[in-house]
């Protein structure tokens, strides 16, 4: 897969172009008073998103997203809220008359006299990519600390490829890959160019891709940002695997795949941009580790992978 500014992305040579996941860390318990009001900083993790939908009562307000859990092998009990990771994975298509002009995204083609315009719309991690697909991600974290997005090519026999470090790069975000409470990390971010992936597998039997996601309190050490993804040693990425990607579980959003991006997450994910408060939209995909403290390093391993279906023009 390539990605580069003519939106063509060749796998582990510029693996500056991965997919997106749109990763996020996300925490804390959200209070019945931000519920209601809705202007504290949102916090991702809430019990409320695992419990039956029911219809709000005259005057209160509607009833937070429901979740569904993928992994029911894996507690949701024991949830540390600074432990929790969430992922939005968006599939750009044209824009329709009824999309808001607000969150659409643009590229310029030719001289610059033609404009073609995107609507971005989540989907699942689960849905399968197609070639050509134009991708974005999100990312969001409810504490500070260092986010480093890994990706391997998947083969169809079932291998995988080496593991490249694709962001931060300074090619995307400028290299900046600090994440903090209410905001979300688009990548590529909304300023980059291109700002989105393009999906353009480089070898026959490539069947997807694994994305690893991490979150650290500190930036990794000999980790050196330079303008194309750094190869990794296999050997350090399946020691971070041992350590910090066990027992993970997943919760996803029902009712909400092919919803359209929204203002208020364009405005969180800009420079500078705006907060996201109680009330706003929560992420596509939920990761937890149950027991694990605070401070813990948090790595979640993604399988993307490849259908027959062709991406809209």
């Amino acid at each position: 897969m390539t990605i580069n500014n003519s939106n063509s992305i060749s796998a582990p040579r510029l693996a500056v172009a991965i997919l997106a996941l749109v990763i996020g860390c996300g925490v804390s318990s959200t209070s019945a008073a931000a519920a209601q009001t809705g202007d504290q900083t949102r916090k991702l993790w809430d019990s409320e998103f695992l419990k039956a939908k029911s219809k709000p009562a005259p005057g209160k307000p509607a009833p937070r997203k429901r979740y569904r859990v993928v992994t029911p092998q894996i507690s949701t009990d024991r949830v540390n809220a600074d432990t929790v990771m969430g992922i939005t994975l968006w599939r750009l298509r044209p824009a329709a008359a009824k999309d808001d002009k607000e969150v659409r995204l643009f590229k310029h083609v030719k001289d610059n006299t033609n404009v073609a315009q995107w609507t971005p719309e989540r989907i699942s991690v689960d849905t399968p990519l197609a070639i050509g697909q134009r991708v974005r991600l999100s990312i969001e974290s409810a504490r500070t600390g260092f986010l480093y997005v890994i990706n391997r090519e998947l083969y169809a026999d079932g291998t995988m490829g080496e593991p490249y470090l694709i962001f931060p790069t300074t090619a995307l975000r400028g290299g900046d890959h600090k994440v903090t409470v209410g905001r979300i990390v688009d990548i590529p971010a909304q300023e980059d160019s291109p700002n989105y992936f393009n999906l353009l597998p480089d070898r026959s039997d490539l069947a997807g891709e694994v994305i690893s996601v991490l979150i650290t309190p500190e930036p990794l050490p000999n980790v050196k940002i330079g303008d194309e993804a750094l190869q990794l040693s296999k050997a350090d990425v399946a020691d971070w695997e041992k350590k910090w990607a066990t027992q993970i579980g997943r919760l996803e959003m029902e009712n909400s795949v092919g919803k359209a991006w929204t203002k208020e997450e364009k405005d969180a994910g800009a420079a500078n941009g705006k907060q996201l408060k109680a009330g706003s939209p929560t992420p596509q995909t939920l990761y937890y580790r149950p027991d694990a403290k605070p401070n813990d390093p948090m790595m979640v391993s993604v399988r993307l992978k490849y259908g027959s279906a062709k991406p809209a023009k």
